[in-house]
């Protein structure tokens, strides 16, 4: 361990160069509320700029990854009011997509609306086999935000989105595993130790591929095509970096390439 410093409802911590980010309301089984999202886009936002750090790996204190939005906070009010909280929210998701750095799921326990909004949206997701998702949005009159209208979706394709959306269920880590909605299942109390050793061997990949990786992930769905163009421009910035040319040297003598985001 590094450094570690802590709000008062997200705990930073560097680990080599992973940066953990654990969502800190245990009582409230780590449930959204206004302070919740804007310490957390803060935290990612910082993970996203700092040199050393390369993999982001998200996870929840206590028994829970994330309850969802926090109800006890919820009241009716205008919409002008409720575009500034949905937009605190997707700050997170934004920071998330846009960001040049992997950022991986250690889910244990409930992965709730919200909750698991901010699981789907990350780039890898580990759950215990205790782990319970649930969309969940519809059970206090919502559709749902934190980009789970494209997460859910792309990890499960639009049918299935659909029915798990308009008719909530509660998935274990195995059914969510075998839909796609989870990238491993392991045993319990083990899901953050497996997603910091995956963030360990991502760490491996060169920084600057792992960037033009999440830049044209970012782009969104495209036209086939289009997406060809996308690729150009990644490889032509790829192409004249000093990684590269590591890489390259490395390979014609055989050795392992050191790679320095450079």
């Amino acid at each position: 361990m590094e450094t570690e410093t802590g709000g008062s409802t997200v705990l930073v911590e560097d680990r080599g160069t992973t940066r953990l980010i654990t969502l800190n309301r245990p009582a409230k089984r780590n449930a959204i509320d206004l302070t919740l999202r804007v310490e957390l886009a803060d935290a990612l936002e910082a993970a996203m700029s700092a040199e050393s750090v390369r993999v982001v790996v998200l996870t929840g204190a206590g028994k829970a990854f994330c309850s969802g939005g926090d109800i006890s906070t919820m009241d009716r009010q205008s919409p002008e009011k409720t575009v500034i909280r949905a937009q605190a929210a997707q700050r997170v998701i934004r920071a998330i997509w846009g960001g040049p750095k992997p950022v991986l799921a250690a889910v244990e326990g409930f992965a709730f609306g919200a909750g698991v909004s901010l699981a789907m949206a990350c780039d890898r997701v580990v759950a215990s086999g205790e782990a319970v998702l649930s969309t969940a949005f519809t059970g206090v009159g919502l559709a749902g935000d934190m980009g789970i209208f494209h997460s859910l979706p792309t990890r499960v394709g639009p049918a299935v989105a659909r029915q798990l959306m308009l008719m909530p269920k509660r998935l274990s880590g195995a059914e969510a595993l075998r839909l796609g909605m989870v990238d491993e299942m392991v045993p319990v109390g083990t899901a953050l130790k497996r997603a910091l050793a995956d963030a360990d061997q991502i760490a491996t990949v060169p920084p600057l591929a792992l960037r033009e990786m999440k830049w044209i992930w970012g782009r969104g769905v495209v036209a086939p095509m289009d997406l060809l163009d996308l690729e150009v421009e990644a490889q032509a910035r790829l192409f004249d970096t000093e990684d590269f040319a590591e890489g390259v040297e490395a390979f014609a003598v055989k050795r392992e390439p050191v790679f320095r985001g450079r």
